[in-house]
């Protein structure tokens, strides 16, 4: 676990994290660290679920990219008026469908319905939006979507060194999870939240790992 959240916490490579591993004495593949990563991110996330807080219904929404064996992926996220990251949604193509998709996802996922959505000027989103929503206000006043757009760079600045994603697979579990790390420490949680932001994610996996 430890592990496992040095590789999601800080900008490290499987090969760092096996690295400092072996500082310490434990001989650990990256090809094995890979395999935690992927074996037990998905356990912490569930267990993380019940502590999550309430869901605002003022959401920001924009999509960024990152290339998973060669091929761009679009990353569709939105966070909300208090700063949570709400989803998440990693997809091949930029268009209503995968919008469309991406909405249903996320109030299916947090059961909130957003009565503010903001957004770009992108021409996909007024007719999902009127389809989905609407009676939500659609906000696409310039820089109203600063927030998320600054957010999008703690996501590049976790991808960047990771020399690389490989597979879909692999991309959607790593950037799920980079979303709740940012959760935790923000205080999205009730997950340490007596901790200072600089232990709260390591006293959260103590608790989490209790609940696997």
């Amino acid at each position: 676990m430890l592990a496992v959240r040095w590789y999601l916490r800080f900008g490290l490579s499987y090969r760092d994290v096996e690295e400092l591993l072996a500082e310490r004495g434990i001989e650990v593949d990256h090809v094995t660290i890979y395999r935690w990563v992927q074996r037990f991110t998905p356990l912490l996330t569930e267990a993380a679920r019940p502590c999550r807080h309430a869901i605002g219904d003022r959401w920001q929404v924009d999509e960024t990219y990152v290339k998973v064996a060669g091929r761009w992926r679009y990353i569709y996220r939105a966070i909300g008026q208090f700063g949570q990251v709400i989803d998440v949604f990693v997809s091949p193509r930029r268009d209503a469908k995968e919008a469309h998709r991406f909405f249903e996802r996320a109030m299916g996922a947090t059961k909130v319905t957003p009565v503010q959505v903001t957004t770009d000027k992108a021409p996909v989103y007024p007719a999902v939006l009127e389809e989905l929503l609407p009676a939500a206000w659609h906000r696409t006043d310039r820089y109203a979507n600063n927030r998320i757009e600054c957010d999008h760079g703690r996501l590049k600045a976790r991808v960047r060194p990771m020399r690389g994603l490989k597979q879909d697979r692999s991309a959607r579990v790593v950037i799920a999870e980079h979303s709740s790390m940012q959760n935790i420490r923000r205080g999205h949680y009730e997950l340490a939240v007596e901790e200072p932001t600089n232990r709260r994610l390591a006293v959260a996996f103590e608790e989490l790992i209790l609940a696997i």
